[in-house]
């Protein structure tokens, strides 16, 4: 099948991960049907821009839609010809999850088996779906493997994850539909989410604002950057497996001192800082193993964190005109 035969529905085509997808699918000569319900769990104005980014590529389409909403799926699986779905449609966020449990049932849940369900009544090439390395909970064991067990989640967040990967694994096996799980390691990069550490706090330094810092800073993360995090979904939906679990992460964690000290240095000005205990859902140390990523998707993050973090800062200044 030729890239251009190629149709990947991207849910969440106006997220920060489905944006930054749908722009490299269409630069490598796919066609893309974007489908995004435009919630307002973070400025819908930057989920706009993206889109108006996208849509004067010829060979991409926005459907204002949710997954949750079958009939309008059918719609759409019947208008196109959709060879391949990539699912990042979700709500997202594990703070987000104390305050508003259902709505992650409705998306992760509900909407994830609707999806299944196209995948299964039209056949397609290859269901991709963002996981996350939240799915590891409290697991002592670091970096984090694919082959770690995964049955005790934090948050209902992480709970929703889990369950999509039974629920692939259950559609797989049963449909014989080739899966991809993609645990994305704590991705940025410019057009990143308002809800995310390095948007906090780069907002909160250039205002004048203190930042929180949970655990009291004692906090390691495997920060990932954009374009790392695309070439290994691109090469996932290239690759079609019966059920696969990926790790996508820069398997480098960093200190979140010394992640903020990165922040400050790009921003020339210091933090004033409130230290403050772990929030609950939240893990000390997220690391990931990308072995099997690197064999079977030939994944290689290339980005070190003081380029993506001035490459983030950046794109904020020129945006917000700082």
């Amino acid at each position: 099948m030729a890239d251009s035969d190629k149709k990947v529905l991207v849910t969440g085509s106006a997220g920060f991960i489905g944006f930054h997808l749908s722009r490299k699918l269409l630069d490598s000569g796919y066609h893309v049907v974007g489908l995004d319900n435009l919630n307002p769990y973070y400025d819908v104005g930057l989920k706009k821009a993206r889109l108006e980014l996208l849509k004067p590529h010829g060979r991409f389409q926005f459907v204002k839609g949710d997954i949750q909403d079958l009939e309008a799926l059918r719609d759409i699986f019947r208008e196109q010809k959709i060879t391949h779905i990539c699912n990042l449609a979700a709500q997202a966020g594990v703070r987000h999850s104390l305050k508003d449990p259902f709505s992650y049932q409705k998306s992760n849940i509900e909407g994830f088996l609707n999806l299944l369900e196209m995948a299964r009544e039209v056949r397609v090439t290859n269901f991709v779906y963002a996981s996350s390395s939240s799915v590891y909970g409290k697991n002592k064991k670091n970096p984090y493997s694919v082959e770690d067990r995964v049955d005790n989640p934090i948050s209902l967040y992480a709970a929703t994850k889990k369950a999509n990967e039974l629920m692939a694994h259950a559609y797989s096996h049963l449909y014989d539909i080739p899966c991809t799980g993609l645990r994305y390691f704590t991705v940025y990069g410019p057009w990143g989410r308002p809800d995310m550490a390095l948007f906090l706090f780069t907002d909160a330094i250039l205002h004048n604002r203190p930042i929180n810092v949970f655990n009291y800073g004692q906090m390691r993360r495997d920060f990932t950057y954009i374009d790392d995090i695309v070439a290994g979904t691109v090469s996932a939906i290239e690759r079609p497996a019966p059920y696969e679990i990926f790790n996508l992460g820069n398997s480098d964690a960093t200190s979140l001192m010394d992640f903020i000290e990165t922040i400050e240095s790009e921003l020339g000005r210091k933090a004033e800082k409130n230290m403050l205990p772990m929030q609950p859902g939240d893990v000390a140390e997220t690391s990931a193993d990308i072995t099997s990523s690197r064999e079977k998707l030939g994944f290689t993050p290339q980005t070190p964190l003081k380029e993506g973090v001035r490459a983030f800062i950046a794109w904020y200044r020129e945006y917000y005109g700082v």
